[in-house]
């Protein structure tokens, strides 16, 4: 899931390299599990937590801001949705939301630097 869709924050112009959702996905898990030592069952709910832009794309958190409510309500319906195919809880616990939240932040932003060292800027 995701393999083909791009990441909206390193699909910019000179950016030569650009990072699918997937690819995305398996940087994000590979840091969770290394910085909090998460189970398997848990390293799928990281793996799939950007599944809602497999299917509605990715934005940008300022645009995401801007379209509000509405983005979040069907970002959560869609997720829930996933969990739920591949038996996880719909919600999961706050705990692991801060650990997906803390690797995903730490995944894009060495997407960012990889993308700017790569082009030369």
């Amino acid at each position: 899931m995701g393999s083909r869709a791009w990441r909206a924050g390193t699909a910019r112009p000179r950016v030569r390299t650009v990072y699918s959702v997937a690819q995305h996905s398996l940087l994000v898990e590979v840091i969770a599990h290394e910085s909090a030592r998460v189970d398997r069952k848990r390293r799928l709910a990281v793996l799939l937590h950007d599944a809602p832009e497999y299917v509605i794309g990715d934005m940008i958190t300022p645009f995401k801001a801007v379209i509000g409510d509405a983005y979040k309500t069907i970002e959560a319906r869609l997720l829930a949705a996933v969990h739920l195919r591949f038996g996880l809880p719909v919600t999961l616990p706050s705990e692991l939301i801060a650990i997906i939240k803390a690797a995903d932040r730490a995944a894009a932003y060495l997407e960012a630097t990889a993308a700017c060292r790569l082009r030369g800027a």
